[in-house]
């Protein structure tokens, strides 16, 4: 589970901006959004560099 959603939120970006920075398609970014389906290691890490946050705060805490 992730909280991109979350931080997307905190930080006032919307999903579709997100998709465009990260040149994906808006439905893959809902999805990780959602926890529908997780990102890969490498789209974690770039989704963290777009948001200017570590990528251990995209991570849900157990």
């Amino acid at each position: 589970m992730n909280r991109i959603k979350k931080v997307l939120k905190e930080k006032g970006i919307s999903q579709t901006w997100l998709a465009k920075q990260m040149g994906k398609s808006y439905n893959s970014i809902n999805e990780y959004a959602r926890n529908v389906r997780q990102p890969s290691i490498e789209d974690l890490y770039r989704i963290a560099k777009v948001l200017d946050v570590n990528a251990k705060d995209l991570l849900e805490e157990e």
